[in-house]
């Protein structure tokens, strides 16, 4: 097992010298700033846009928690009392997240409207030399004398051209994964979008529009997805326009979406003992042991929810009962939260279920598989997802590391460093059904590794380490793995593991009980020093 090597205290770095430079001012950003400025650093933060929240800043009006409030805060910044709802809409979110950055006084270290275009690491050994080093950045430390990243930035509110180029010691990528690059599916040369006359669009832009209901409502509307964003539209249209002109979910793979109460359920019961039937990389026999007998209860599981929500909903009677398991799917972060209405409003008619392996575009809408008869539509908005590993590889000048990026299914050390990009983090970049969750812990250990507590292992033992990740999470999750997906079934243990990096105490509760069947959630980690074991 790869853990992070203690230093002495005093071989921490002097903050007040060290540039850092942190992209992106959404939840990871301000996350990553917060804590950077508690270690003494004064870092910069780099937006693109005129406002924090990242896509919680621009979203559609349905647009609501898929989370418990309980399960996506920070941990040592409560829910306003006047937020009564277990999963709030957008607008109380972003209130929320704006509310913490005050809060912390983040906003002051915020550029806005400045777009990183590129950042190219300068070494003052050649690349040859680089690939040789058996330590990250040469020495295993977050701020290294071989070399600085040198950050180009464009001002959006200046109409010149010319880029600033700002040198930091360490920069923090925090994009996003759910904005910027759009995933649209490539089509056959004249069956595209380009012989199509009406408007083609991803839902990122739709849901950027400031007049979408007045844009949409009488049209002809056809969606291609039935994951979050597609249903959430697909929803809000069918409102908007009704039977007259119902809008068409067009979707090729049915997936499991469930109701608030079932997600409640479901996160009050990941605790330590539930752990116990998940196969866990370089366990022990024991342990290896007792999820081979503990695993059969995870099948049950699995098959009572997905009976529970075929009586619950009528995915047979539409087609869309999904042919992969619930567990599989959720250990994805795959898991989307169906409006308490949506099937209501399929029932009238508003919305149209259409699953097809195949489709293409013609003058007057799309052809689906082998119909004979165009669906005939106004609008087509893709709800088909980002390309975040092309947009996280592409803000790197040099072209080994965006191959560095591109070129494993599981490249990040404890979900945020690489282990042959030197002084540069990522966070944000993993998934989890609890967002602000798992980013805030991470954000923390980046934070104690930043102020010298803690050196990392050997650049072969990194590798090793998300190698045996990815082979374990794939386990569980083949073919419907996503990179990045910390499993939700191991939550605690992944915390556990950074615990100890930080020599924290990762027993977070105050009796054994608790600790084994209560959930851990944000708060359980909001002071990490105060369990923390003596050296």
């Amino acid at each position: 097992m790869a853990m992070g090597i203690h230093m002495p205290k005093s071989r921490a770095p002097n903050q007040e010298n060290r540039t850092i430079a942190i992209i992106g001012a959404g939840v990871s950003g301000l996350l990553a700033c917060k804590y950077a400025l508690q270690k003494g650093f004064s870092p910069t933060v780099f937006e693109a846009r005129s406002s924090i929240g990242g896509v919680w800043s621009r979203t559609c009006d349905s647009t609501k928690l898929q989370t418990p409030k309980n399960h996506y805060r920070f941990s040592d910044f409560a829910w306003s009392d006047s937020v009564k709802e277990a999963f709030p809409d957008h607008n109380q979110v972003r209130e929320y997240i704006y509310s913490y950055a005050l809060h912390f006084n983040i906003l002051p270290h915020i550029k806005f409207n400045c777009k990183v275009v590129s950042i190219d690491y300068l070494c003052t050994s050649s690349e040859e030399h680089m690939s040789s080093w058996e330590l990250w950045a040469g020495i295993g430390e977050a701020f290294s004398p071989k070399g600085k990243w040198h950050v180009s930035v464009q001002d959006l509110q200046t109409s010149t051209d010319t880029n600033q180029v700002y040198q930091f010691d360490f920069v923090i990528l925090c994009l996003g994964k759910f904005s910027g690059l759009a995933n649209i599916p490539q089509f056959a040369m004249n069956k595209g979008p380009e012989v199509f006359d009406g408007e083609v669009m991803h839902s990122m832009d739709y849901a950027a529009m400031d007049n979408a209901a007045e844009f949409i409502k009488n049209k002809r509307v056809t969606i291609v997805g039935f994951q979050k964003s597609a249903i959430d539209i697909g929803a809000e249209i069918a409102k908007v326009n009704g039977a007259k002109h119902p809008c068409t979910l067009l979707f090729r793979t049915a997936h499991w979406s469930v109701p608030e109460n079932l997600v409640e359920f479901i996160f009050r019961n990941l605790n330590r003992v539930s752990e116990l039937t998940v196969h866990k990389p370089d366990e022990a026999f024991f342990l290896w042991l007792l999820a081979a007998l503990l695993s059969p209860l995870l099948w049950i599981y699995s098959k009572v929810i997905e009976n529970y929500l075929k009586w619950l909903y009528p995915l047979a009677k539409y087609d869309i009962i999904p042919e992969h398991g619930f567990l599989g799917q959720i250990r994805s972060c795959m898991l989307t939260v169906l409006p308490a209405d949506f099937y209501e409003i399929v029932r009238e008619g508003c919305l149209i279920l259409k699953k097809a392996q195949t489709f293409s575009f013609c003058q007057t809408g799309v052809v689906v598989g082998d119909e004979d008869v165009p669906l005939e539509t106004d609008i087509v908005i893709f709800a088909t997802g980002y390309k975040s590993d092309q947009k996280f590889a592409s803000v790197f000048k040099s072209i080994d590391f965006q191959k560095y990026l591109l070129g494993s299914s599981a490249p990040f050390y404890r979900e945020c460093i690489h282990p042959k990009i030197p002084q540069l983090a990522i966070v944000g970049y993993s998934e989890s059904h609890a967002t602000i969750y798992t980013t805030e812990i991470r954000a923390k250990w980046l934070a104690h590794f930043l102020e010298g507590n803690f050196r990392l292992p050997t650049i072969r033992e990194m590798e090793h380490n998300v190698m045996r990740w990815e082979k374990c999470m794939r386990r569980y999750t083949d073919p419907n793995f996503k990179r990045g997906c910390v499993s939700v079934m191991l939550q605690i243990y992944c915390n556990d593991e950074i615990c100890r990096d930080m020599n924290c105490n990762p027993r977070r509760k105050k009796s054994i009980l608790s600790e084994l069947f209560a959930p851990h959630g944000p708060s359980d980690y909001a002071d990490l020093s105060s369990l923390g074991r003596e050296e």
